[in-house]
């Protein structure tokens, strides 16, 4: 027998990643639930990892549908605990958090312009076994004239405690209003451990001697190698809603994972 829906989540989507745990759970949920598609949906309910959340999020960027994760992969940061009971009452109840991902623009070196979207970073990594050289503008203002380093990289809050934790850099509360600059294994300045900027400022990044020096510039999912030129700003314009139980909010889990020794 089916649980009745409530009205203000009557029509809801899934989408599961192709593990087996994942798929199992997908038949799982549609037996009980009445599906509809994507398309149709109020919300979306996402069946996998970390990875997969994120992938779903890029898919669904224009739609303004929600997306509420179970998680059925390792990590499971941006996922709530899977439970097929109870998940109408759970997507009622749930809190909506709205993030903003960073707009990246790259320059080629063959002159053309890409442009793509990043909800944890915007990641400027070496290409081959010597060391990238970068010039770090903030707001139009020279504030690294070289960075010899394997990278540097913006990250938003929301993805703060991915690769920029992994690379020592800060941990984001999510209403800090600041996006995080964190170099990737710096040679020079040796001392220079990455900044905190205002989400409205705009970054740039010139690649020094990039033919010798070659550079690739990560949004995400999108890969553009051999850049000469990337500029990263807040995209405001485009907003993202992250559906999380009440006892288990990102805000509260960005703050708890400053505290996991």
């Amino acid at each position: 027998m089916r649980s009745p829906i409530p009205l203000m989540y009557d029509r809801i989507a899934f989408a599961a990643d192709t593990s087996a745990p994942a798929q199992a759970a997908l038949r799982e949920l549609s037996e009980r639930y009445q599906p509809v598609p994507v398309s149709e949906a109020q919300a979306i309910v996402a069946l996998g990892g970390d990875g997969f959340m994120l992938r779903m999020l890029h898919r669904s960027m224009h739609r303004g549908i929600p997306i509420y994760g179970m998680n059925q992969g390792t990590v499971g940061f941006l996922m709530n605990p899977y439970a097929a009971d109870g998940l109408p009452e759970r997507l009622a109840r749930a809190e909506i958090a709205t993030v903003h991902p960073l707009r990246m623009r790259a320059l080629g070196e063959s002159g053309s312009e890409q442009e793509a979207l990043a909800i944890n970073e915007v990641s400027l990594l070496r290409q081959t076994r010597q060391t990238a050289r970068i010039r770090i503008s903030v707001d139009g203002r020279v504030r690294i004239e070289e960075l010899s380093c394997d990278g540097v990289l913006v990250a938003t809050p929301a993805g703060s405690t991915a690769y920029n934790l992994s690379a020592h850099g800060p941990i984001l509360p999510l209403s800090a209003g600041v996006l995080a600059l964190t170099p990737i294994s710096a040679f020079r300045p040796r001392r220079w451990r990455g900044a905190l900027l205002p989400r409205d400022v705009k970054v740039r990044f010139e690649i020094l001697d990039a033919y010798k020096r070659p550079v690739s510039a990560v949004a995400d999912l999108t890969e553009v190698r051999d850049v000469i030129d990337v500029v990263v700003e807040e995209a405001r314009d485009v907003g993202l809603g992250l559906m999380f139980d009440s006892e288990h909010n990102l805000a509260e889990r960005i703050l708890a994972e400053q505290f996991i020794l």
